[in-house]
C-alpha cells in the first residue's frame, strides 16, 4: 500500500515510533533505581498503521506512566506471534499475555461472542457503543472466562475496539436486498455471514481475503462486504465503483489477557492495566473515526459512488436468520441488547 493509501493521521505513527523506541529500553529486569520491572507480550495481527496498533501502543504508553514504569507492554504486531486463532491458543495455555481478536475466532473458544455476527443486531453506532460499554458489554468480557461447558477457558476480556460496520460495495449500486438477487458475494467462511446474504437474495461466496481483489477482477465474486478502511487498503476500489452504507453487522474487536498472566499480577498491577485498557479503547475509536474519514475522502478521489439506501429493507430481509441463531442463552441476550436505549 502506497502513501496515498494510508488510512491512519493526527500522528498516529509518531505515537506508534515513540512507543517502539520506549520499548527498546526495556531489556533488565529492574530500573535504574532497582525496582522490578514486570514485562507482558501483546499481539495483533494488523500492521503497525492500523487503529488497533494505535489502540495498543497507547495502552503501552499509558500503562508505562501508571505504573511508573513497573508494568511494561512489548507490542508484536503484523501476526509475528500467529493468527488470531493461534494466539487466543498461546493465551489459553498462558504462553502469551494480551492478544487482539475478533469475536469471531474468539466464538470458536466461547460461543456467546457469536451473537456479534447476527445481521442488525444494533439499530445504530450509537447503540453499539452503549451496549459494550454498559452492563451487557462488560458482561460478555466477564463471560470470556468460562467455556461453553462450565470450565475456566483460559481467558479474560479487557476491552473492546472498533472494526466499524459491514457494508456491501460491488460494480453496481446496492439500494435494496433485491439489487443483490443473483450477485455472487464474497463472505467470510460464517455460517451466519452466508445465511445473511442468501436471505437478502444473493450468492455467498467465501472467498480468502488476500484472493478477492482477484476474485473481484476476474469476476469470480460480483461484490464484497467491509468496512471503508479496509475497502481502501485493499485496493478494492479498483474494481468496485459503488460502496453502499447498509451497516449489516458490527464485530467488534476485543482485547484478552491469559487467565495465568491476570491472576498473576497483584491488585496494583490489575488496575493500571485495566485502566490502560479503558483508555486505549477511547484512542482507538478516535483513531479509526479518522482512518474511516481519510478513506472516504479517497475513496471519493478514486470516483467510487457512495450510498446511503434506507436500513429497513435489509433488515426485514434478515429477519429469518436473526431468529434462526438467536436461541437458548443467545435469545436472551439478543433480546436485552434490543433493549438498550
Amino acid at each position: 500500500m502506497n502513501k496515498n493509501t494510508s488510512y491512519l493521521s493526527f500522528g498516529i505513527l509518531l505515537g506508534v515510533v515513540a512507543a517502539s523506541l520506549a520499548f527498546a529500553f526495556l531489556d533488565s529486569e529492574t530500573d535504574a533505581g532497582g525496582a522490578s520491572v514486570r514485562r507482558l507480550n501483546v499481539a495483533h495481527n494488523q500492521p503497525t498503521t492500523h487503529p488497533v496498533h494505535a489502540g495498543i501502543a497507547h495502552m503501552a504508553e499509558r500503562v508505562a506512566v501508571l505504573s511508573g514504569g513497573r508494568l511494561q507492554l512489548e507490542v508484536y504486531p503484523n501476526g509475528q506471534l500467529g493468527s488470531e486463532t493461534q494466539t487466543m491458543e498461546q493465551l489459553q495455555a498462558g504462553t502469551l499475555d494480551i492478544a487482539k481478536g475478533s469475536s469471531a475466532p474468539i466464538s470458536n473458544f466461547v460461543s456467546i461472542c457469536k451473537v456479534f455476527s447476527l445481521p442488525y443486531l444494533f439499530r445504530d453506532e450509537d447503540h453499539f457503543w452503549s451496549v459494550l460499554n454498559g452492563e451487557i458489554g462488560r458482561g460478555i468480557l466477564d463471560t470470556l472466562a468460562t467455556n461453553d461447558v462450565g470450565r475456566p477457558s483460559g481467558l479474560r476480556g479487557l476491552t473492546y475496539y472498533d472494526a466499524g460496520s459491514r457494508n456491501f460495495y460491488a460494480e453496481v449500486p446496492i439500494m435494496s436486498p433485491t439489487d443483490l438477487v443473483g450477485l455472487k458475494i464474497r463472505v467470510q467462511n460464517d455460517p451466519v455471514a452466508m445465511d445473511m446474504v442468501e436471505a437478502m437474495g444473493g450468492a455467498p461466496t467465501p472467498v480468502a481475503w488476500g484472493e478477492l481483489y482477484t476474485a473481484l477482477q476476474q469476476g469470480v465474486v460480483d461484490g464484497a462486504e467491509n468496512n471503508p478502511p479496509s475497502f481502501v487498503s485493499s485496493q478494492h476500489f479498483e474494481v468496485c465503483k459503488e460502496f453502499s452504507f447498509d451497516h449489516h453487522a458490527r464485530v467488534p474487536d476485543m482485547l484478552l489477557i491469559a487467565s495465568k498472566t491476570w491472576q498473576s499480577l497483584n491488585e496494583d498491577e490489575q488496575a493500571w492495566l485495566t485502566q490502560a485498557a479503558a483508555e486505549s479503547s477511547e484512542f482507538q475509536r478516535a483513531a479509526w473515526a479518522a482512518g474511516v474519514a481519510e478513506a472516504m475522502e479517497l475513496m471519493k478521489a478514486k470516483g467510487v459512488t457512495v450510498h446511503h439506501p434506507a436500513i429497513e429493507p435489509f433488515m426485514k430481509s434478515t429477519e429469518s436468520v436473526r431468529e434462526k441463531y438467536a436461541t437458548g442463552d443467545l435469545k436472551d441476550l439478543v433480546k436485552r441488547i434490543g433493549e438498550v436505549q
